[in-house]
């Protein structure tokens, strides 16, 4: 199927290739079909909306950028996403992409997790954690 997309204009994916949201993200709770979109060159991805094509947020796999970055997903995710091994989760952080681009921030708070085989995802809403919305991706860089 042919889908239009905000970074990368008309591209074709497969059926397989849509993660569904069962309860789409917060803020946007009808958006509940997105595919995953490497975005040229770099190491972000586009979680790009199946039916609206304005809407893509910009991820990374957060454990290059901060490797000490854990948390646990609670029982109620663990079931709605179908869970049964650790090997079968992808996570990835939502940026917030700033001018200059060394000001970019990563949401450690609220990951997207990802059950790759059976295409189900989730934005977790972490409690009860230190980390926030806004984690600097290059903290070296603006300390200047």
């Amino acid at each position: 199927m042919n889908i239009d997309t905000k970074y990368h204009g008309t591209v074709v994916v497969k059926e397989e290739d849509i993660i569904h949201f069962p309860h789409g993200l917060p803020g946007f709770a009808d958006e509940k079909r997105f595919v995953l979109l490497p975005l040229a060159d770099t190491p972000f991805v586009i979680l790009q909306s199946v039916d609206t094509p304005a809407l893509g947020f910009v991820l990374i796999e957060p454990f290059s950028y901060f490797p000490s970055y854990e948390f646990e997903l609670d029982e109620t995710t663990v079931e709605q996403l179908e869970i049964e091994s650790e090997r079968d989760v992808a996570v990835y952080v939502i940026l917030t992409v700033a001018d200059p681009f060394d000001y970019t921030t990563a949401n450690l708070q609220a990951p997207v997790v990802i059950h790759t085989r059976k295409r189900l995802g989730k934005q977790v809403i972490l409690t009860n954690t230190t980390y926030r919305t806004k984690h600097r991706l290059f903290p070296e860089k603006v300390a200047k």
